[in-house]
């Protein structure tokens, strides 16, 4: 009696979990649709005026601007970059705080791996990896990105949020091990700073919430949120509707899913667990884990040149010792009950824990989709070095090779999409963020403007699967 009172209860909260999501996504689904065609009206009915800029205002070729180091926005899981959800933006406009800044579109669902694998022009993900996997080794074919001088003479900022963070720690350390065929000369320093917004730096619980196995952080739960996820994915590129597909791709088309190449008979292998992404274990949820992330972590470097900060976020409290959530009015409501679920989190006894010295109470403060723990600096399997910051003038002037980090009271999504949510919060964060980039983040060696001749060999200039372009 007491088993089929459990099962009833975590039904119960597995259908309150989908309908809450599905609404969710159908709100920011429907938010974009209205803004185009609002837009679309407003531009049809609109007078034929032009309407000159302004003399003073900056204007893009002109040296004010091209001088400056682009900074780039990396999005996270289920995100999107500039021109996916027509003029709906992730970063809820930051982008337009600086005159100079990129908002490249990856794939939101596909593994770190697959984000970044390059040759040339074309996405190639590597022979021995896409057998692995079961996709195509080649993917699709971009054009010159926006910022072709890119090497070690003009390093880039990179601001990532949630996965997108440790997705550019996994890039800097492929620059690093020059692990892009056919460009020998990259390094780590093509990288200059690197920001993270609640970066998904050691895992997360909350992939065990959602689904994943917590004995080895690979397979999924027979039923949980993560099976419904992937029964909608799977679905959705398999009608590979080409105007749906534009505005918004999970980045599965080198798994070849579509109807007009695996017929029916593939779609029915496909939803059985067969073959495709999630059968191979190649999407971004295994990498969440906490398991996944230490695989990652084991080969990534904080290296001596870059500048590192980290904004950690929590949205719970401690009420005579036991964690709960902080409130109610200021937790968006698909995250409240994965802040309670994550604050309450008990690692399964009769399961070995993820690594040595591990501790419940340590996981505890959460943000409803990582641990506070998780988001401050790597610290697993190795803890990196770090600095914990009140006021961002106690880090003036910063030291590169350490992970300078704050604690933000905020939920998962409180400085995406909705700019109202975060309120004034929201211009202090990306405020301090562009500000530190242009203003305190240096190297003491000069660098050469973009304008002045650099090595042929090394203008790379895609670096991901998914359009890691650096591009506008």
């Amino acid at each position: 009696m007491i088993r089929l009172w459990i099962l009833a209860l975590q039904m119960s909260e597995l259908f309150v979990s989908s309908v809450v999501h599905l609404v969710y996504g159908f709100y920011i689904f429907s938010t974009a649709v209205a803004s185009d065609l609002s837009q679309a009206l407003n531009d049809y009915f609109k007078p034929n005026v032009n309407i000159e800029m302004m003399e003073d205002e900056p204007r893009r070729g002109s040296p004010s601007v091209d001088g400056l180091p682009p900074i780039v926005l990396i999005h996270g899981i289920f995100g999107f970059g500039k021109g996916r959800l027509g003029g709906l933006s992730y970063f809820a406009g930051a982008e337009k705080k600086d005159e100079r800044v990129l908002v490249p579109d990856l794939g939101s669902l596909t593994s770190i791996y697959d984000r970044l694998a390059m040759e040339g022009g074309q996405v190639d993900y590597g022979e021995e990896h896409s057998k692995a996997y079961g996709h195509s080794q080649f993917g699709r074919i971009y054009e010159q990105g926006h910022y072709p001088e890119w090497d070690e003479d003009h390093p880039i900022h990179f601001v990532g949020h949630s996965a997108g963070a440790q997705v550019v720690r996994v890039l800097q350390q492929m620059l690093a091990d020059k692990a892009f065929k056919g460009y020998e000369n990259t390094s780590e320093n093509w990288v200059l700073s690197i920001t993270s917004l609640s970066g998904a730096f050691n895992g997360t619980t909350r992939t065990y919430l959602d689904g994943m196995q917590p004995e080895d952080g690979r397979c999924m739960k027979p039923i949980c949120l993560l099976q419904l996820c992937r029964l909608g994915v799977i679905v959705y590129d398999w009608f590979d509707i080409p105007w749906l597909k534009a505005y918004y791709n999970f980045g599965f088309d080198h798994f070849n899913m579509s109807w007009k190449k695996m017929g029916v008979w593939g779609l029915v292998d496909c939803l059985l667990g067969n073959t495709g992404p999630f059968a191979s274990g190649d999407w971004i949820l295994p990498d969440l884990t906490i398991q996944g992330s230490m695989r990652l972590n084991s080969h990534l470097n904080t290296f001596p040149n870059t500048f590192y900060f980290s904004y950690a976020t929590k949205r719970t409290r401690k009420i005579m010792g036991v964690t709960v959530p902080s409130g109610i009015l200021g937790i968006h409501p698909m995250l409240f009950i994965r802040v309670l679920q994550m604050s309450q989190w008990r690692h399964p006894p009769d399961v070995p824990p993820p690594y040595k010295g591990y501790r419940d109470e340590d996981w505890q403060d959460n943000d409803g989709a990582l641990n506070t723990i998780s988001m401050t600096h790597p610290r697993l399997p190795i803890e990196h070095p770090c600095r914990f910051v009140v006021n961002d003038s106690d880090c003036q002037p910063m030291q590169p090779g350490i992970w300078y980090y704050k604690i933000v009271e905020a939920d998962h999504i409180l400085f995406i999409v909705n700019r109202e949510r975060a309120g004034v919060q929201f211009d202090l964060i990306y405020d301090s963020i562009f500000e530190r980039c242009r203003k305190h983040v240096f190297r003491k060696t000069p660098q050469t403007l973009p304008n002045q001749p650099s090595s042929p060999s090394s203008s790379l200039v895609l670096l991901t699967s998914n359009k890691l372009q650096l591009e506008e």
